[in-house]
């Protein structure tokens, strides 16, 4: 009867051994099951909670997008490509701090090579190296200068500089070609396309204005040199600065009229023709004379001559007075008195002489001629008259006013028409404001009439689920309610009856398990006997009853039919950790 006993407690080992070997196993991979289903969860949740991406740069070289990279890789700043490669992608949150960031560090670049190609010159370059290499920096920095213009997103220049010739007929001027690829929905106006040709026409040494050409992206030429093509047409610039003028006269007379009627209450429009064409006209004038008193001298010369001639033949024409003259009756030889030196003495023979002399001799006849000549200034007048380009030729302005409101004793507010004497000032008004002019044709028309309503056109509001705030916020909770659900779904079909199994493990591994009966017995034979030493080779095999309800049965039984042993295994139990 002894002999049992031993040879049961030999065979139980290996049994217990291969127990707790399947049982480390099932809970190894319990565990395995539970890490991964954690993992799966966490994986979940994490894409839940993945933020929106937005572009960062767009359109970049290939140079500045290594660069670009690596100094995201060096910040820890998570990015992606978008599908087609050409756009990095960084969390929205980030895209503005990001873009700082790189700008501190001069990033992009860009493609354009500017003047710092000449800072790696190499020793023993040829002097045709060095032109080629300046010509391209050149262009390089000329391209960064018309990029920064907002409408354009790329430039490419090319130059063609020719070279120097010692003779000045072999002498020809450079050249430039500029293609701009603008921006989307952007165009440039004349005025920018004259600044870029001044531009570059300025950088380039002895490059005349003309021969600069600028083109865009679909192939329109921007700087058109013949100038003779479009002179009868209007430039956009012209257009520009009729409907500029007809702005500002509308905005000057509603501005004018607004605080007597309201802001509302009246509306003008304005008509104007301009005059682009340039004019230059000379006249000179020569009017009819005037009164010599009250003309101006610019000179005069006075001319007076006097001649004298011998008295010719006198008497009644006939033989008689053609006779020669008679002989002379005095004596030839006259004696000269005594006393006709001294004084007073010949006084009355020379009185009597000169009487006869004078008798004898008549009067000489004297001619006088008295010339003079006045020269007046001319009255003429010379005008040079040269009107500018942009003259206004005519102006039409139409002006609707409302009816004037008036509020009654009882706060009544009613619409009555303007009186005669109203519209008469705001006619006056808007004269002045406009710059009226009659001899230039200019027309004024005051209307006065009630307005009608304004017609609000009753635009439905949108449905919740169609605001697009409504459904960026819906996509963000739908991917964290999936996250959550498939969270829940793991946990409560895999990780919890994982638990649940393991647990039941630990409780089947403290109990006998159901069929083992050598292993129960040994057991509970092993604790007997360390406490009371007794062989319990008899202990009933009840406890290898299959269930709890009936192993704890079982055991109730065993504490009725043998106390000892149960207080026995009991102090077993208390006395180990």
């Amino acid at each position: 009867m002894a002999a049992a006993p031993d040879a049961v407690v030999e065979a139980a080992p290996s049994g217990i051994f291969g127990q707790n070997t399947a049982v480390l196993t099932n809970k190894v991979l319990l565990a395995l099951g539970v890490a991964a289903v954690v993992a799966v969860m966490v994986v979940f949740w994490l894409w839940s909670q993945q933020p929106e991406y937005r572009v960062l740069f767009s359109n970049y070289a290939d140079k500045d997008g290594g660069a670009i990279v690596a100094s995201l890789e060096q910040m820890n700043i998570p990015y992606k490509f978008s599908d087609s490669g050409t756009a990095i992608l960084v969390p929205a949150s980030q895209v503005h701090q990001v873009r700082l960031k790189l700008a501190a560090q001069g990033l992009p670049k860009g493609g354009n090579i500017g003047f710092e190609l000449l800072e790696n010159q190499k020793f023993g370059v040829s002097q045709f190296v060095e032109q080629v290499n300046f010509q391209r920096g050149l262009e390089g920095e000329l391209e960064r200068s018309i990029q920064t213009i907002s409408a354009v997103e790329v430039a490419r220049i090319h130059l063609a500089i020719p070279k120097p010739s010692v003779f000045v007929r072999d002498q020809l001027k450079p050249t430039a070609s500029v293609l701009l690829n603008l921006r989307p929905g952007r165009m440039l106006d004349q005025q920018q396309v004259s600044a870029i040709v001044h531009l570059v026409a300025s950088s380039v040494p002895e490059l005349p204005i003309a021969n600069v050409t600028v083109v865009d992206q679909n192939g329109n030429l921007l700087s058109d040199t013949d100038k003779k093509a479009g002179r009868n047409n209007l430039d956009p610039t012209q257009l520009k600065y009729v409907d500029e003028l007809q702005q500002n006269i509308v905005r000057r007379v509603e501005s004018i009229i607004a605080p007597m009627v309201g802001a509302k209450n009246v509306h003008a429009e304005a008509s104007a023709e301009v005059d682009f064409s340039t004019q230059e006209q000379a006249a000179e004038t020569y009017r009819p004379n005037q009164a010599p008193d009250a003309m101006s001298v610019r000179s005069q010369q006075s001319n007076e001559s006097q001649s004298t001639s011998p008295a010719g033949a006198g008497g009644v024409p006939g033989a008689l007075s053609n006779q020669p003259p008679a002989p002379a009756t005095a004596p030839l030889n006259t004696a000269v008195p005594a006393n006709a030196g001294a004084p007073g003495a010949g006084a009355p023979a020379n009185a009597a002489n000169n009487a006869n002399a004078a008798n004898a001799t008549p009067a000489v006849p004297v001619n006088t001629q008295k010339n003079v000549t006045t020269n007046y200034e001319l009255d003429k007048t010379i005008r040079y008259v040269q009107q500018p380009m942009g003259g206004v030729k005519r102006l039409t302005v139409a002006v609707v006013v409302n009816h004037k409101q008036v509020v009654d004793k009882n706060g009544k507010v009613t619409n009555r028409p303007l009186t005669d004497a109203e519209k008469t000032e705001i006619s006056d008004l808007a004269k002045q404001a406009m710059g009226f002019n009659q001899e230039r044709g200019d027309s004024l028309t005051v209307v006065n009439s009630s307005f009608a309503g304004e017609q609000i056109e009753a635009i439905p509001d949108l449905p919740l689920w169609k605001q697009p705030e409504n459904i960026e916020m819906a996509k963000e909770w739908l991917k964290m309610a999936a996250g959550l659900l498939v969270i829940f779904l793991l946990y409560r079909k895999l990780m919890k009856p994982m638990m649940q199994k393991l647990v039941k493990s630990d409780e089947k591994e403290a109990l006998p398990a159901p069929g083992d009966d050598d292993a129960a017995v040994v057991t509970l034979s092993g604790a007997a006997e360390g406490a009371e030493g007794e062989n319990m080779v008899g202990v009933p095999r009840k406890l290898a009853a299959k269930g709890y309800e009936q192993n704890l049965e079982a055991a109730k039984q065993l504490a009725k039919e043998n106390p000892k042993l149960v207080a026995s295994l009991v102090t077993n139990w208390v006395s180990k950790e």
